[in-house]
């Protein structure tokens, strides 16, 4: 489109330049011509008034010279009253030539070797009618003609680069947003939902840009609806299957309750396999696009709400803290609610009945730190457990939960660490980094220059663990 556009504007700037510059051209050399007869003529009519008074040789030659000179004028005087045929100066033009302007009366031209000579009619005091001749060489014909088309010829020739010039930054102009248009679609089709298109160019594409947009945030949408079902699901299964495993224990010794106890435990391989699966097929919703963020209070609070029902069944006490005001973040609400639950999930799964876990947030100003930590027995090396596959170490720990936490901080530029809690226990610090520009460590220097109160101080006790 760009270059089209270009050759449209060179083809039409080019034919506009020669349709006014080859007329001018012409009119130049014509006024070029005008000018040296006219000067002609007015040599001629110096002499003019001298021969209606006189035909003496001495004075004309006088008059003559004064005029012009013998190179470029000559006077033909007519035979007559006794007197000879007078001619004075360099003669040039054919005597038919002289012959016919006596005739006729009137001043002609006539081509001569080297250029062009004026042949005026005068009348005599005698009635008799003589001739001047002037001469116009061709240099002063053409004088003045190459310079002004050497001009006429530079100035179409800046109008043609000026328009090319235009074309291409209005042709940049109009490709641009169509070439970000086809990125952003190519984009979404290799599923980054978070591809957006800026809306700017033309009109036409600028609506483009307004519909694709919308359409990209309605996908997002509605991949977060799918998936936020399949989380419900995926909840409704884990919390019957945490009861019933730690109902297993009170079955006592036998087959059955070894087979019970075996069945529960397929199940819970099972289910995470399915997961798993799931979770590594999914098309990445987590990027910082239009209609991609979630209030994370909300959604620590409806998770909470959530738990706390299993958790009052096994006495466990539990607390929330920053969740009483919006806090929003550029992760979509099913990624942190599943990131929530795979967290408690393993607080009830590795941690005995009764004892307490809390949940934190903290906002801050380029940055949200999620806390949630418990008062169990801790994980004995926290880098393993982060390693994909590996694990806390305990029974039936896979290390899937970790690893979906950690994708959907690392997916925005924060991290994951693991720490001792204040209640004595694990303490898995989420880092969110809001931007999601900087890498999660320079993000974290540039946060504690800026705030260093308790977003700092919840950071720098992490790191120190």
């Amino acid at each position: 489109m760009r270059w089209a556009l270009v050759k449209v504007s060179l083809a039409v700037t080019t034919m506009v330049v020669v349709a006014f510059a080859v007329p001018l051209g012409l009119v130049i050399r014509e006024m070029a011509r005008d000018r040296a007869f006219s000067n002609a003529e007015r040599e001629a009519a110096a002499v003019a008034p001298a021969l209606s008074i006189t035909t003496d040789r001495d004075q004309l030659e006088r008059v003559v010279a004064s005029a012009g000179s013998d190179a470029g004028m000559a006077v033909h005087l007519p035979a007559g009253d006794g007197r000879e045929a007078l001619e004075l100066g360099r003669r040039r033009a054919a005597d038919e030539d002289i012959a016919a302007v006596r005739k006729l009366g009137r001043a002609s031209t006539t081509g001569v070797t080297g250029g062009s000579t004026l042949l005026q009619p005068v009348a005599l005091s005698t009635g008799e009618i003589a001739v001047v001749e002037v001469y116009v060489p061709e240099s002063d014909v053409t004088n003045g003609v190459g310079t002004a088309w050497a001009v006429l010829a530079g100035v179409g020739v800046a109008l043609i680069l000026g328009s090319v010039a235009v074309a291409d930054r209005l042709g940049v102009r109009m490709v641009r947003p169509a070439r970000r248009l086809v990125e952003g679609a190519h984009d979404l089709g290799e599923g980054r939902l978070g591809a957006r298109v800026p809306e700017e160019g033309p009109s036409e594409l600028r609506l483009a840009a307004v519909a694709f947009n919308a359409m990209a945030d309605q996908v997002v949408q509605l991949l977060a609806n799918e998936r936020e079902l399949a989380a419900d699901l995926s909840h409704r299964l884990r919390t019957p299957l945490t009861v019933l495993r730690l109902n297993t224990a009170s079955l006592g010794e036998g087959p059955a309750a070894d087979q019970t106890r075996t069945a529960v435990e397929q199940l819970e391989r099972e289910v995470d396999t399915i997961i798993r699966t799931a979770r590594e097929a999914k098309p990445q919703t987590a990027a910082a696009g239009p209609g991609a963020g979630c209030d994370a209070a909300e959604v620590v609070r409806q998770r909470m709400a959530f738990w706390s029902a299993l958790a009052e069944d096994e006495g466990r006490k539990w607390r929330v803290a920053g969740a009483d005001r919006p806090v929003r973040i550029p992760v979509t609400r099913a990624d942190l609610a599943a990131a929530l639950d795979a967290l408690l999930g393993n607080v009830f799964r590795h941690t005995a009945e009764g004892t307490a876990f809390a949940v934190d947030v903290h906002n801050g100003e380029d940055a949200v730190i999620v806390l949630v930590s418990d008062a169990g027995p801790g994980i004995p090396d926290p880098e393993a457990a982060m390693a994909r596959g590996r694990g806390s170490g305990s029974d039936g720990s896979t290390g899937l939960g970790l690893d979906i936490v950690r994708r959907l901080a690392e997916s925005t530029g924060g991290d994951v660490r693991i720490g001792s809690s204040v209640l004595g226990g694990t303490e898995v610090r989420i880092w969110i980094q809001l931007d999601g520009r900087a890498p999660a460590s320079s993000g974290h220097r540039q946060l504690r220059r800026r705030r260093p109160g308790r977003l700092a101080a919840v950071y720098n006790r992490s790191r120190s663990h």
